[in-house]
């Protein structure tokens, strides 16, 4: 977007790009323009804490709760993480048109409701869609002035350890559906090439301060608004965070997944380390 050319890169060797939240105060924090943003990433890749990290920061950004046939888990609330409901109902409301988008995934219906996006825009707010890369694609297709973002976990062990984190939170450890969700990860991330955006989620506040970069240089390329100097720096973060620019620090990430490996030499493991309980 625009010409703006970074003078960092977001994955540089020196470290990724970032700024100060804390002392970054200009005018592009009171910017809304009605943006439609949509975040993907493989289960347990850490996008719903990114999520709720950005709206603790930025103001205006609503989050569109899907709704989902699969049963509560933990301390899950109905209104709160998901709408609940059961099959027939879902499919119910797919025949009378009203999800934005909607997927399978897993066993299991989940899908955005077409008015999120009305309410969002009746407010002047931005919106938030956490969904999977089949949501995704149906939103694009039809919304392809949306904002798309692909988080990606730093390798598949840290993965398979914050999976087995949630699930021992909740309760409930299942190996089997472990190791599925690891391997339908790699399967996931081969879809970053149609993703605008690109965070690897290795250090929180590094990757909440870059996704608050993306959306702030949005809202600021969209209304063509005048930015203060100081926030330039915002700039600067979201750009070196787009997919072109990401390549090197991609890299090893993609390879530790076996993306783009020849057939039959995909190298991934999620094996446990000897020293990990």
């Amino acid at each position: 977007m625009g010409n703006l050319k970074p003078r960092l890169t977001c994955f540089s060797a020196a470290g990724p790009a970032e700024y100060d939240r804390q002392n970054d105060r200009g005018s592009l924090r009171t910017i809304v323009a009605g943006i439609l943003f949509i975040i993907s990433a493989p289960s347990g890749s850490g996008k719903s804490t990114l999520v709720s990290e950005l709206r603790k920061q930025v103001s205006g950004v609503d989050f569109s709760i899907s709704w989902t046939t699969r049963a509560p888990r933990g301390s899950e609330e109905h209104g709160h993480e998901y709408y609940f409901t059961n099959r027939e109902e879902f499919e119910r409301m797919i025949a009378d048109g009203l999800f934005l988008e909607h997927a399978e995934v897993f066993g299991h219906y989940y899908g955005t409701a077409r008015h999120s996006l009305d309410d969002a825009r009746k407010q002047g707010h931005d919106l938030l869609l956490d969904i999977d890369v089949q949501g995704a694609a149906q939103v694009r297709r039809g919304m392809p002035e949306a904002v798309s973002i692909f988080v990606l976990p730093p390798n598949p062990k840290v993965l398979r350890t914050r999976l087995r984190n949630r699930s021992r939170a909740e309760g409930q450890v299942n190996e089997s559906e472990l190791y599925r969700r690891l391997s339908e990860a790699s399967k996931e991330i081969e879809n970053y090439r149609d993703y605008s955006y690109i965070l690897v989620n290795d250090i929180l506040d590094r990757a909440v301060a870059q996704l608050e970069a993306i959306v702030l240089a949005e809202r600021y390329y969209r209304n063509s608004e005048p930015i203060a100097i100081r926030s330039r720096r915002v700039l600067e973060v979201a750009a070196a965070c787009r997919q072109a620019n990401s390549q090197e620090r991609l890299k090893p990430v993609l390879d530790a997944f076996g993306i783009g490996s020849p057939p039959g030499q995909q190298q991934f493991n999620f094996d446990e380390d000897p020293d990990e309980d």
